[in-house]
């Protein structure tokens, strides 16, 4: 038997005794009102924010709203803020919060559904729609039956380092100038323009960005606060790209 195994209390044992501060808002619900309702979750090893909404629901309040799909921060679907920053529920530890009280919010910035449910879909295709975010080839007459043209593996990493946006709307809640003017396109509309600017298929030129991002609403209204860059649960340089779609946009009307 080995000498050195120490014995657990039950309460160790069970996990210690975490409070969910929870919001609570049904605007579908006539009569309903904004609260914060409190539930009680014993911690198990490994716990997430997401497994403990999942317990939450299951076992004490079926009504609770949240989204949330792959369980593994690719989709984005269960962004919220936490503890006063928002971020990703499914990767979200809740051994990370010493004391216990765990505080969960709405992400500020968008439409909401129902408690922790927001409508970042609708915000997202209304950004593509604004800002054109889909390749315009060179050619208006696409042959389907041509090769693709090829592309040089530096690019292709460097657009692949663009493309892993989740949409998960953390960027545009932890966005002061985002907040303060509900017109400014955010650090997930410059990305994606960064995306399309770099890539040698898109037809466009600085000039034609310029007249879609070259504004207050676009790079040059960027307080460069860091609340994106810090926030991203996919580590996205949001700044460099702003930076670089700043000095492109600047050299274009010089």
């Amino acid at each position: 038997m080995n000498q050195q195994t120490t014995s657990m209390s039950p309460e160790n044992a069970s996990g210690r005794l975490l409070n969910f501060h929870i919001f609570r808002y049904d605007p579908q619900q006539k009569g309903d009102k904004p609260r914060t309702e409190v539930y009680q979750l014993r911690e198990t090893p490994g716990m997430t924010i997401f497994i403990a909404l999942n317990q939450i629901r299951q076992q004490q309040d079926p009504s609770l709203q949240f989204d949330f799909v792959c369980r593994a921060g690719i989709c984005g679907s269960c962004a919220m803020v936490i503890n006063g920053l928002p971020t990703l529920a499914c990767r979200t530890l809740t051994s990370k919060f010493k004391q216990g009280d765990i505080t969960l919010m709405p992400l500020p910035g968008f439409e909401l559904i129902g408690d922790l449910s927001v409508d970042t879909g609708k915000f997202m295709r209304e950004l593509a729609e604004r800002l054109k975010l889909w390749l315009h080839p060179h050619h208006h007459e696409i042959d389907v039956h041509s090769i693709e043209a090829p592309m040089a593996p530096e690019q292709a990493a460097a657009l692949y380092e663009l493309e892993r946006c989740v949409e998960c709307g953390v960027c545009v809640s932890a966005c002061a100038t985002k907040q303060m003017r509900e017109t400014f396109v955010g650090a997930v509309g410059m990305m994606k323009i960064a995306r399309f600017e770099l890539d040698s298929r898109d037809g466009r030129t600085a000039e034609d960005f310029y007249h879609v991002i070259g504004n207050q609403d676009g790079v040059f209204g960027c307080m460069t606060l860091l609340g994106c860059q810090d926030n991203c649960p996919k580590d996205l340089p949001h700044m460099q790209q702003i930076a670089y779609l700043r000095r492109k946009m600047a050299a274009t009307i010089l």
